[in-house]
């Protein structure tokens, strides 16, 4: 069976957060489907996407697992981004939390160092 994974952001300032979610994840949207939405392609068949609705901003929470957390961390770093928290559970995975301007929070989480 095939999937294809598409996790929806919804945002309150489409502009704001594009430029943001660029700096985020590096790279500007694989696509646009239309003027209230951007896709950024993650892996093979998995999407995040923004969404301008305004209204239910805030309340997404999303968390990517990568092999490569501390490089993708300090890439997110030059980009200007800081974390809003890092978490490090008893089994020794550790997780960053980013939080947009809208208080969405975006989590990556790695395997122990």
């Amino acid at each position: 069976m095939a999937v294809d994974l598409f996790a929806g952001i919804p945002v309150n300032d489409y502009a704001a957060a594009l430029t943001w979610y660029e700096r985020l994840l590096g790279s500007p949207p694989a696509f646009i489907p239309n003027d209230a939405e951007a896709v950024w392609e993650l892996a093979e068949h998995r999407y995040v996407y923004i969404e301008h609705r305004p209204g239910h901003a805030g309340h997404a929470m999303h968390t990517l697992f990568v092999d490569d957390l501390d490089i993708r961390v300090a890439g997110i770093a030059d980009r200007g981004l800081r974390p809003r928290s890092r978490a490090t559970y008893a089994n020794g995975v550790r997780k960053i939390t980013y939080q947009d301007p809208d208080g969405n929070e975006i989590g990556f989480g790695g395997t122990p160092q």
